[in-house]
């Protein structure tokens, strides 16, 4: 059996009408509650299986405040299809007055872990209001955002 080393890339986020300036973003989600809420998720699936050796990301989004009170929490999460959410970074917090939006980029090499090691998978944006007085969060995702899993297929 021989096996070969297969990298898989794809833009996911934000698909949508063509630019003039080639900057796309994902539909706003404006959150409802003061639990996460999804703001963009995608699947991932590779034209073969095998065996995950590697994933990398680089994973741009914009977050922002309803108001000039509360702060913005947000973090990406990969799973393998229909699994148990996994972190790929620690929640982050746009400190209060996040009215206006501010632009993150999460990148680099992740191994795979426990409910993040197979191929296909999914990936989302998760935003949340960063307290209890009645602000919401609002997020989007950017289409320069990428995801690469390097995998050994048959």
């Amino acid at each position: 059996m021989v096996l070969a080393v297969v990298e898989h890339v794809e833009h996911p986020f934000a698909r949508g009408s063509l630019t003039s300036d080639g900057v796309q973003w994902s539909a706003e989600h404006t959150t409802s509650t003061d639990d996460y809420e999804e703001v963009e998720s995608v699947a991932i699936a590779p034209p073969a299986l095998g065996d995950v050796l590697e994933y990398e990301f680089g994973l741009t989004c914009a977050v922002k405040s309803s108001g000039a009170s509360e702060s913005v929490l947000f973090k990406w999460q990969a799973r393998n299809q229909g699994g148990t959410w996994v972190d790929l970074h620690i929640e982050v917090t746009y400190a209060a007055d996040a009215s206006t939006y501010k632009e993150y980029t999460y990148s680099g090499c992740f191994k795979p872990v426990a409910n993040f090691d197979a191929v296909p998978f999914e990936v989302w944006l998760m935003v949340k209001s960063g307290g209890a007085g009645g602000e919401n969060a609002v997020g989007k995702t950017k289409s320069s955002s990428f995801v690469k899993v390097i995998y050994s297929a048959s």
